[in-house]
């Protein structure tokens, strides 16, 4: 990194997302096994389709999200500088399609091992990766795109 360049200049040293991610689902397996917790859910069809289809979901948005990007040939790492600001896809509605994906599909793997730490771990990993990625995030983008970013903020949820 230059010596001149600000945090502004990119969102974050560390790749958080991803180490978020994944650091859930491993927590969830262990502590399944260290602490197993009994699953309150019904175990009916209806129940299964709605658990199931929160990871289909969140596996169909984190894909079209990084199609976007891939498309509009921009960068996908989170802690590098953002090289455009996509407002189309998922992002027209959602400003963080992935990591809605992520939590999505953190729930879904809740449903289909019936572990409830999944469920926790996915409030945690969106607690964790708001503060650690989103809110970094967002004051990069109003820093190198200013205006134009502050309108889409207008248009658009960080969440749902």
């Amino acid at each position: 990194m230059r010596p001149e360049q600000t945090q502004l200049d990119r969102p974050t040293r560390m790749p958080w997302p991803p180490i978020l991610l994944v650091g859930s689902i491993i927590g969830a397996l262990v502590l399944a096994q260290l602490a197993p917790l009994a699953w309150p859910g019904i175990n009916d069809l209806a129940a299964r389709v709605i658990g199931l289809g929160f990871g289909v979901v969140g596996v169909f948005v984190m894909a079209w999200a990084l199609w976007t990007l891939h498309t509009h040939k921009t960068n996908i790492l989170p802690n590098k500088a953002a090289d455009k600001l996509i407002t189309v896809g998922p992002y027209s509605r959602f400003r963080n399609p992935i990591y809605l994906g992520d939590a999505l599909i953190i729930l879904g793997l809740a449903e289909l091992t019936h572990n409830l730490w999944f469920v926790i771990f996915s409030a945690v990993f969106v607690a964790l990766v708001t503060w650690l990625a989103i809110l970094p995030e967002e004051q990069h983008l109003e820093h190198k795109f200013g205006d134009a970013y502050r309108d889409y903020v207008k248009r658009s949820r960080r969440w749902i």
